[in-house]
């Protein structure tokens, strides 16, 4: 994987990133094949969001209008809600509508070929924002973070909370065994197959071992996916996995979980079947996306671990890569190998994730000016 070194997402990092965005000067040179160069406030970038139903990507959007804005483009923000007939007509209308370049989100990534063999007929770029969009040769660029890594520290925070681990990660002479049930996202979202992958390959080896029972007995990714990362869908998925395998007095020790969404629902299914609150001790339950509800969580001890992704820092990386092209350059990478969308291999730029408990709350969010304390304390932003 060619890389250089990992972008901070803490602190400075956004104003490096925004002086960055600013270099050059927006529309100082032609896209290719769009002719004469506009000025900024010609330019629309149409920006294509999943749903507005997770707080993520509200933040998303929000933060990638708003950069772009700052530099003096036009935005054309839509939001899908999980439809994907709906992103597909928001897409054909930007396209229609003659915007200059497209940053999106997909809802599934094997939905849009079609939008995007009309963009590129149309000459109009595309950035592929957080979920990579496969099955087409028309994706000129992909930002994300490394997605297989995010697995990486969901699984080792999972074996942190348990004691498997100690906080320098290394394997500690706790036995166990422990029971644990594993969550996945939605297999129509490329990223759910890294976040898997990542946390299989440090949760497994303590399954070979004993020292960790999956007694459910689900453990691939089509027995543990979650349609469209749904809180709802997750919840009633616990309650069955009680219901049916530990109704024998057994505990859940542990649950590998890869959003912050699935991880309130398993929380409640949890929490109805009697854990917590003076009875069985709740397991450990992992996350990701630092949302407000689950970082309170995490602060009163009810939730163990998220992963913060900081969006303000992803909505730059977008920004820049949309100036780059549109100045008719090309967008810096630092993967040129591991993003495979079945058709070519997507030039990326990935960012680095960072593993929160209830330790790092105030230097990893709130020193961060991520959140506020208040926001914090009261679980709202």
């Amino acid at each position: 994987m060619k890389r250089r070194s990992a972008l901070a997402v803490f602190g400075a990092g956004l104003a490096l990133t925004l002086a960055a965005c600013g270099g050059g000067g927006a529309g100082t040179g032609p896209a290719e094949g769009q002719g004469e160069s506009k000025a900024p406030d010609e330019v629309t970038v149409g920006v294509a969001m999943p749903t507005q139903t997770s707080e993520r990507w509200i933040a998303d959007g929000d933060n990638v209008k708003k950069q772009l804005e700052d530099l003096g483009y036009k935005v054309d923000l839509q939001y899908a809600g999980d439809d994907i007939p709906t992103q597909q007509q928001q897409l054909d209308q930007m396209i229609t509508k003659g915007d200059d370049i497209l940053i999106v989100a997909a809802i599934d990534g094997t939905a849009l070929s079609s939008q995007l063999a009309n963009a590129a007929a149309q000459n109009i770029k595309v950035i592929s924002y957080d979920r990579l969009i496969r099955d087409s040769e028309n994706v000129d660029f992909y930002v994300s973070f490394d997605n297989e890594n995010v697995g990486v520290q969901q699984g080792t925070s999972l074996l942190q909370g348990l004691g498997l681990l100690d906080a320098q990660g290394q394997e500690t002479d706790v036995a166990g065994p422990f029971n644990v049930e594993m969550f996945a996202g939605s297999l129509d979202d490329n990223n759910a197959g890294f976040f898997w992958k990542g946390a299989q390959s440090v949760i497994q080896p303590f399954i070979d071992s004993g020292k960790i029972v999956v007694k459910s007995g689900q453990t691939s990714i089509d027995q543990a996916a979650t349609l469209r990362w749904q809180q709802s869908v997750a919840q009633e998925r616990m309650e069955n996995l009680l219901t049916s395998t530990y109704n024998d007095g057994s505990s859940v020790d542990g649950v590998l979980s890869p959003y912050d969404g699935i991880s309130r629902g398993i929380i409640t299914a949890l929490q109805n079947n009697g854990y917590g609150n003076g009875g069985k001790k709740l397991p450990i339950v992992t996350g990701q996306d630092a949302e407000i509800a689950s970082v309170k969580l995490i602060n009163d001890g009810v939730q163990y671990s998220t992963i913060f992704k900081d969006t303000r820092n992803l909505a730059g990386e977008a920004v820049k890569a949309a100036q780059a092209i549109l100045e008719g350059k090309e967008p810096e990478a630092n993967d040129t190998e591991t993003y495979n969308n079945g058709k070519k291999v997507v030039p990326s730029y990935l960012l680095e994730s960072v593993i929160v408990t209830k330790e790092n709350i105030t230097t990893a969010l709130v020193d961060t000016k991520y959140y506020t304390q208040a926001q914090v304390d009261a679980g709202q932003a």
